[in-house]
């Protein structure tokens, strides 16, 4: 496979790009994707089998089961460093490897529907606290450690906006030509 191709499965919404300073409406429109995250989610994966789920969405990556439990994962962690960032001076994070998460057992072998259960309630969750924020809680930083990189929560909410469209493209793939 060559290297566009593989950048086209690994990347098929394209990369996300940073935005240092969005603006209100480029926030309201990224916490509006946030509440529809799950409904999306649950689209693309109606009517998926039990052996589609064990597709993967390129050579190497990972299942349609992994990327689902991958997504309850990553966006349990980001709540929690927006909890951390409102309420602590620019707290360090913890990092999780990704990779490493999507090995465990859980990520292969647990029903995709709790995991989807846990998206549904944390993104209700998530954006009703974000709903609720202000403009200044919403500039406050946390640091990535291993990335020696700031997050401004305004712009860590663009990401995971991005993260959910990223991973749903992944499954459409999937479902179209597993690998």
């Amino acid at each position: 496979m060559d290297d566009q191709t593989l950048n086209l499965l690994k990347h098929p919404v394209g990369t996300f790009q940073w935005n240092g300073n969005p603006n209100s409406e480029e926030i309201k429109n990224a916490i509006k994707e946030l509440e529809r995250f799950p409904e999306e989610l649950k689209k693309s994966l109606a009517g998926v089998t039990k052996e589609t789920l064990k597709n993967r969405y390129r050579p190497q990556g990972w299942t349609i089961a992994q990327v689902v439990h991958h997504l309850a994962d990553s966006h349990m962690h980001s709540y929690l460093r927006f909890k951390h960032a409102i309420l602590e001076d620019i707290p360090s994070i913890k990092d999780y490897k990704e990779a490493d998460w999507a090995m465990l057992e859980d990520a292969s072998n647990i029903d995709i529907s709790c995991s989807i259960d846990l998206l549904t309630a944390l993104h209700k969750r998530w954006t009703g606290f974000l709903n609720l924020c202000s403009e200044a809680q919403l500039s406050r930083t946390y640091f990535h450690p291993e990335r020696d990189k700031y997050y401004p929560l305004h712009t860590t909410i663009l990401l995971y906006a991005w993260h959910g469209i990223h991973h749903i493209a992944h499954i459409e793939n999937a479902k179209r030509k597993g690998y």
